[in-house]
């Protein structure tokens, strides 16, 4: 054969149907096999490529025959097969996506894979993104004692796999950021409940969290806090004590904050101090139990709502008294009602006038 009729396997390969695949780029195949690691593609004349299981990307439902879009990793294994990705196809068209997903404030679903102690890990379109803990709706967020590490990663490993509706908060593609706010697709909604809500009125929650300083409770996806001061009219020591996890409450708003409501339980019932102080006068001398000691006094209960004050310059006619030797916590004495303050709930008493 003479050189000007000898025809190189390029030139054959150009003149066939037979299309060359190069690293990068993205074709369209049709599924032949899904097996435990890796699924097969037929790309025509292109011939046939595997996808191995890590390159598949997270929530993928795929069957026989379905079609489907790759990136090409490597044109030619030693086996003969391509080597591509599912992954990187849908990586490439995802950015776009999601950048006018961002740019059109569109609310869209997500089902987080996995959770860390700062917050849900999402992969959409390819894309692996994160939604932090400060960015879930009242509803969701952990609400722990102490700020428990493990407690918070319990409770969001139980959102996992859950569908949640979210907007895209940041995305960067040059920065490889991908950023989810629940609170953010919940917004427009909030805004709208709050304007329906008023100081007064009375609201039925679940309580979301219980801590030392009082009790989280989720009002219809708005966040509410009862204060320890406004759980009972009685002196709570410990709020566990009076509400708990997942009971149903009703409550009434005292304030709107923002985003947050403050609610009180104690003011659903009247105020038992209110009944109670009717039945001391002033110039009485009464007895009660010290319940805590102070550098200017001693607080002392006179009945099971009502607290008094017997300050230190009321304790005796020495100069200088010390509360801490006078007085020991839980002792009973008899004491002189010196003022009664309705409005301000006040009582004052005196030791050294009872003598």
């Amino acid at each position: 054969m003479s050189k000007s009729t000898t025809i190189t396997m390029d030139e054959l390969l150009a003149g066939s149907d037979i299309q060359q695949l190069k690293t990068g780029d993205v074709v369209e195949g049709v599924i032949t096999s899904v097996r435990k690691n890796e699924v097969w593609i037929d790309l025509g004349a292109s011939g046939v490529g595997v996808v191995m299981r890590r390159e598949i990307g997270h929530g993928q439902s795929l069957e026989e025959g379905q079609q489907v879009v790759v990136s090409v990793v490597d044109p030619e294994l030693d086996e003969g097969h391509a080597l591509l990705s599912m992954r990187r196809a849908a990586k490439d068209r995802g950015w776009d996506e999601l950048q006018k997903v961002f740019e059109d404030q569109q609310i869209i679903d997500i089902t987080p894979y996995d959770a860390n102690r700062g917050g849900l890990l999402v992969e959409l379109e390819g894309i692996r993104g994160f939604l932090p803990v400060s960015q879930l709706a009242a509803g969701h967020y952990p609400r722990v004692s102490g700020a428990d590490k493990d407690e918070i990663l319990q409770k969001l490993n139980a959102l996992t796999k859950k569908s949640l509706r979210v907007r895209i908060l940041d995305v960067s593609r040059k920065d490889n950021k991908l950023i989810f706010s629940e609170k953010e697709a919940v917004k427009d909604d909030m805004a709208q409940r709050f304007a329906k809500l008023k100081v007064g009125d009375v609201v039925e929650g679940v309580v979301t969290g219980v801590i030392d300083f009082g009790a989280f409770v989720n009002v219809d996806g708005i966040e509410g806090l009862i204060h320890i001061s406004e759980i009972s009219w009685e002196r709570v020591e410990d709020p566990r004590n009076y509400v708990k996890n997942g009971q149903v409450v009703e409550a009434k708003i005292i304030a709107i904050d923002k985003d947050r409501l403050s609610l009180s339980l104690k003011q659903m019932q009247e105020d038992p101090w209110l009944s109670e102080v009717k039945a001391f006068s002033k110039g009485d001398v009464v007895e009660g139990k010290v319940t805590r000691i102070t550098p200017f006094g001693a607080f002392v209960q006179l009945s099971p709502s009502v607290e008094a004050l017997v300050h230190v310059s009321e304790m005796s006619d020495d100069e200088g008294a010390d509360p801490e030797k006078i007085f020991q916590l839980n002792e009973k004495k008899s004491f002189k009602v010196l003022d009664i303050d309705t409005e301000g709930r006040k009582i004052a008493l005196s030791l050294k006038d009872a003598k």
